[in-house]
């Protein structure tokens, strides 16, 4: 049998949304919870209605995406109230999710590089922070919002992809060595603000207000993309965080000067030079082997002649000793007492984020919706997302009686009670309320993926 304490009563469990919806708003989530868990096909506005129970009719769904809701301060409040467990360590983590739309009506369409197809593809792109906690290896989306790129924005990428064109041109030209005639030191330390820069801080700092009175976050981890310069002195700077990321496999690191110095002039700052073939022996903090792949970790405080400060970075090589193989990777952090395996746990759980995004597009709508308005198009992402967090607090109850249960199994249960429910309405004279309880709990889930932990119908 199925715990009692599995909450199927969803409205009691948004009541904590009260502060940011109205009673007539939150009744209407509710019906589309429920929906949500019970369907399946493609999460749309008329999808949902077909599966709707009473109070769910296509206008009524319809009357909903067309609110305005605001889904950073309901995603914080069901967090606050159902997720979040004192005393916990959490990450502040951040990413960012393409998907594709035909048409050219849509709010915020545009072309934007998407890592599944690995070229730039039209469709919306969306900017998402979560919170991820290190002990339970989840993460909870707590701010999504779409990225809409101005004019400004777009002409700024085309001239920075026409700029690098022509170094790249350039650079196959001989010409005079060295510094360019009348070049000048930059300030490092001086952020070189841009629209995804200011997006990424404004974002970060609004969610950032909501955490800290309840919990200490130290660290911002966020992918390869965002591991330069400018967004470590704007993590730094603005938001009192270290960063937590990703360099390019080939960057320039050099090891900290550690020879005498001159008595006059500026100080050496730059070491020798990283050779990826022939690191140091003196660096390396672990060196494990597992079917014929050998992995040597190395840590080093290093210099990056693009950034202002040293870096602790941390070298994965892995070693194909059938053939000789090389490949290695960079993480990094702009805190310089970060333990190696710290620092590689934090990054590894930033793909827990990647986690929210493959549930909200193939389980709750992150990619079927098909509106095309801004207050609709914020509303069904937010709904996904919104999904997301729910289903993790179902998850958890769901798992009490079934540990290897999934949100497929957890669906399936739901669909299965709502078969029943409507079997037992066919029947000429209906059971005795307590026989229908006792149904419904010993209905089996029927497509669950693990039904031999289903449990079994009343003889």
């Amino acid at each position: 049998m199925l715990p009692q304490r599995l909450p199927m009563d969803i409205i009691t469990l948004l009541q904590v949304l009260r502060q940011g919806l109205d009673p007539t708003t939150i009744r209407r989530l509710g019906v589309l919870v429920r929906s949500m868990l019970t369907m399946t096909g493609r999460i749309t506005m008329l999808g949902l209605s077909r599966w709707a129970e009473k109070g769910g009719s296509y206008r009524t769904v319809q009357r909903f995406y067309n609110t305005t809701i605001p889904w950073g301060t309901i995603l914080w409040l069901f967090f606050k109230a159902h997720l979040y467990q004192s005393g916990a360590d959490y990450l502040l983590v951040g990413d960012e999710s393409v998907v594709t739309k035909a048409g050219k009506t849509t709010h915020g369409l545009d072309r934007f590089f998407s890592s599944l197809f690995g070229k730039p593809v039209p469709g919306l792109a969306f900017l998402a922070f979560s919170l991820v906690s290190v002990q339970q290896r989840k993460s909870f989306p707590l701010l999504v919002e779409q990225v809409v790129r101005s004019k400004e924005e777009k002409a700024s990428a085309r001239q920075k992809t026409s700029k690098v064109s022509r170094q790249r041109t350039a650079s196959k030209k001989k010409g005079n060595p060295g510094r360019p005639k009348g070049s000048t030191d930059k300030n490092k330390r001086q952020i070189d603000w841009n629209e995804e820069l200011r997006r990424v801080k404004r974002m970060a700092s609004t969610l950032l207000a909501r955490v800290r009175p309840l919990c200490r976050l130290r660290y911002l981890v966020l992918d390869g993309h965002f591991g330069n310069n400018n967004v470590m002195q704007m993590v730094r700077q603005c938001l009192s965080l270290h960063l937590i990321s990703k360099l390019r496999y080939d960057s320039a690191l050099y090891f900290l000067y550690q020879g005498a110095q001159k008595p006059m002039g500026r100080k050496r700052i730059y070491g020798a030079k990283i050779d990826y073939d022939a690191i140091p022996s003196q660096y390396g903090v672990q060196t494990t082997t597992h079917e014929d792949i050998q992995t040597d970790i190395y840590q080093a405080t290093m210099c990056h002649k693009s950034f202002a400060d040293p870096l602790n970075v941390v070298l994965i090589v892995k070693t194909n000793l059938s053939t000789q193989q090389k490949a290695h990777v960079i993480l990094f952090s702009s805190d310089l007492n970060l333990a190696y395996d710290a620092l590689i746990e934090y990054y590894q759980l930033r793909f827990q984020i990647e986690f929210n995004f493959r549930d909200a597009k193939q389980l709750w709508g992150f990619e079927d919706f098909m509106n095309v308005q801004k207050t609709p198009v914020t509303n069904a992402v937010g709904l996904s997302f919104f999904m997301v967090n729910f289903s993790h607090l179902l998850l958890t109850h769901f798992r009490k009686a079934i540990p290897q249960g999934s949100l497929l199994d957890l669906k399936a249960l739901f669909r299965a009670r709502r078969y029943a429910r409507e079997a037992l309405k066919l029947l000429p004279d209906g059971p005795d309320p307590i026989l229908i309880d006792q149904i419904l709990e010993a209905m089996p889930a029927l497509g669950a993926i693990r039904p031999q932990n289903a449990p079994r119908p009343v003889p």
